[in-house]
């Protein structure tokens, strides 16, 4: 099932991605979540946090696993996924870093790492709730389009739109690494549940297509369709905008 839930804006769909986290850490303290990085998940980390030093939720039996990671850079590289984690949400909370993971970018045998991060994956037991974006081209994590669907962790060669895309946080456009491994297709639809956030006019068109078009590896969030749970969406009224044109009765509205 997918819902689609109305915020009006960024702020809002941070604080309703937030209230997903927030309920499944009530039912299970000890819960296993999947994590993302960008842009869109900044405002729910934030909420996260400030709920965490209210007092009303708590991450110490937590743990995380992240979707991706870049090839080729350290974990303290600043344009790192783990230095992102860790300065957007990890340091503020009270997780111990023992319970955080990522796949290790410096890894000298891809296949023995994708191999490492499906067994820290099938360990945990599975992921609870995997929160999600979406790509310009319809990716999840770095799932690009393709002509089939991923299934456990993949080394996956970056698209030039993915590229272009991430080049704003590099000095130079060739900084941008070429390759990351990411969470397959596969892992991420055997998570318990999952939230997405998406922000913003840019990603309207791509997101009506993923929710509402053809099912195919060459949109690979559209796999979602097929979710055998619960998908919520939380997405600001500019992401939602040909959603709300076209299939306005999908929405919930506040």
């Amino acid at each position: 099932m997918i819902r689609i839930i109305y915020s009006k804006t960024a702020e809002e769909a941070g604080i309703n991605g937030a209230d997903v986290i927030t309920a499944q850490l009530m039912v299970k303290k000890n819960s296993v979540l999947g994590f993302a990085t960008g842009s869109s998940p900044v405002g729910m980390y934030k909420e996260l946090i400030k709920r965490c030093a209210d007092g009303l939720i708590s991450f110490k039996g937590v743990k995380t696993v992240n979707l991706d990671e870049y090839r080729g850079l350290a974990a303290d590289h600043d344009q790192s996924y783990s230095y992102f984690m860790h300065n957007n949400l990890f340091d503020h909370i009270d997780i111990k870093d023992e319970n955080t993971h990522l796949p290790d970018g410096l890894a000298k045998d891809p296949e023995a790492e994708r191999a490492r991060y499906d067994a820290v994956i099938e360990s945990m037991g599975g992921v609870d709730v995997q929160v999600l974006g979406i790509g310009n081209n319809g990716h999840i994590g770095f799932n690009e389009p393709a002509d089939f669907f991923s299934n456990g962790t993949v080394l996956v060669d970056l698209t030039d739109s993915t590229i272009d895309a991430n080049s704003r946080f590099f000095e130079r456009r060739e900084d941008v690494p070429t390759q990351a491994y990411s969470m397959g297709i596969g892992q991420i639809m055997r998570a318990r549940k999952i939230v997405m956030i998406v922000l913003g006019k840019g990603k309207a068109e791509i997101l009506e297509r993923a929710f509402f078009g053809k099912v195919t590896p060459e949109v690979p969030a559209s796999i979602l369709q097929f979710y055998p749970g619960e998908v919520v969406l939380c997405a600001d009224e500019e992401a939602l905008s040909v959603i709300l044109e076209k299939h306005p009765e999908a929405v919930e509205m506040p």
